[in-house]
């Protein structure tokens, strides 16, 4: 077998810092966005969760039919998964009345099921192993649950914690500087690490969202939602598109 037959091309981006950047605005316009939906224009969450599904399953079945990697297509996919997870965690612990430990601890259950078996099926949870469509499938559903329990988790830490959105952040910020200390300086799993700050990211982009929207009394910026929702997404259209970004390509003897 030659050196380019070993080659996996993968259908997601290569994770970089810009990858990570981008990802912490997406998932920042998730919140606002999906406030914006549900409070602000009075539709409630289950009206929201069932609006956003909808352009979930279309943009993640465009995704799959894609024959490559398209970095606008991907990051409108993450954009879609993650205001869908807002208002799914919302309509879990707040409608369902599971409370934010009850919903945080249940989706992390789920999530890890997911992910218990797409490793059993596929053998591995890399994303450098996303190149066929039965990965991608698992992919996006995981990347789903890490949304909204990202969410959840967001809300648990800065509301019920009473560590304000701010506060909240901050220990976002510092549990993922723990995750890149661990990947710069110890041999931990690159999957497990990857996973660690996907899911890490959503709270702390959930965070910034409500520091943004909410009202001056409730310690937030009291900013328009709309408005703060098309910055966020005027700014991740100039990284998109201004930032050339390549598939993910690893070894196949690499994918664990």
């Amino acid at each position: 077998m030659n050196k380019e037959s070993e080659k996996i091309l993968s259908k997601v981006p290569e994770v970089t810092l810009i990858f990570w950047i981008i990802k912490i605005f997406a998932t920042t316009l998730g919140e606002t966005g999906g406030d914006a939906v549900t409070m602000s224009m009075h539709l409630g969450y289950l009206v929201g969760t069932l609006l956003f599904g909808v352009t979930v399953i279309v943009t993640v079945a465009l995704q799959i039919r894609a024959r490559r990697f398209h970095p606008l297509l991907y990051w409108t996919t993450i954009v879609s998964t993650t205001t869908v997870g807002t208002t799914l965690a919302d309509l879990v612990d707040r409608s369902l009345g599971i409370g934010y430990i009850g919903g945080s601890a249940l989706l992390f259950f789920l999530l890890v099921a997911i992910l218990g078996v797409w490793y059993r099926t596929l053998g591995s949870i890399s994303v450098s192993s996303v190149a066929t469509w039965p990965a991608e499938v698992f992919y996006w559903t995981a990347i789903l649950f890490s949304q909204t329990l990202g969410t959840a988790l967001g809300d648990l830490v800065s509301g019920a914690n009473g560590h304000g959105y701010l506060g909240g952040a901050l220990l976002f910020v510092l549990a993922l500087a723990v995750v890149s200390g661990l990947y710069r300086w110890t041999g931990t799993s690159r999957t497990l690490l990857f996973w660690s700050a996907f899911i890490l990211t959503r709270p702390l982009g959930a965070t910034l969202g409500d520091l943004l929207d909410k009202p001056h009394g409730d310690g937030g910026f009291g900013m328009d939602r709309f408005l703060a929702s098309g910055i966020l997404g005027v700014v991740i259209l100039v990284f998109v598109l201004g930032i050339p970004q390549r598939a993910d390509s690893r070894d196949s003897r690499e994918l664990f």
